[in-house]
């Protein structure tokens, strides 16, 4: 178990893989800097996957996947891998927010078992291969939501001129 300001399981792993899933409390946590989870804001009753810097308080959010389409039930509801994207089902296991990575992208074959996702020290949640680790099918770097990390993506509008950041 590990301690924080609320009671949940950590894995110690920073991987997602076929056979595993995230629901309730558990988390994964890169190295040493960012931890993946479900989280409730203040005394909401909606529930979202976060990225968030495991040592600095106040908790501190770095990315968001399911910003417009919350949770409400953390023990029914399950992100994993599903038909080689990151796929996170609602509590009637209904897809909500996916990586929506195209069959055979990256690699131009077939949907493969090896998909896994992965959560980098520098904060990027990365889907790829692991037999081609190498190649990234999906990256939250190109969907920065609510913090800008060394790495992520601007974007410029070329009608308006502006500067944005993607967001899911």
């Amino acid at each position: 178990m590990c301690l924080s300001l609320r009671t949940q399981v950590c894995f110690a792993v920073d991987t997602i893989s076929r056979n595993q899933s995230l629901s309730g409390y558990k988390t994964i946590d890169s190295a040493g800097v960012f931890q993946l989870g479900f989280f409730r804001p203040g005394m909401s009753s909606n529930y979202y996957i976060e990225m968030w810097f495991k040592k600095v308080s106040p908790l501190t959010i770095a990315w968001i996947a399911n910003r417009d389409k919350p949770i409400h039930d953390i023990y029914s509801s399950v992100l994993k891998i599903s038909d080689g994207n990151l796929v996170l089902f609602n509590e009637s296991q209904v897809p909500i927010w996916s990586t929506n990575v195209s069959p055979g992208s990256g690699s131009g074959s077939a949907i493969s078992s090896s998909i896994v996702a992965v959560l980098l020290d520098d904060g990027n949640l990365v889907l790829k291969d692991y037999l081609n680790s190498s190649a990234i099918l999906w990256q939250s770097f190109d969907h920065p939501t609510d913090t800008w990390l060394p790495g992520s993506k601007l974007r410029l509008n070329k009608q308006t001129k502006l500067m944005f950041t993607a967001l899911e």
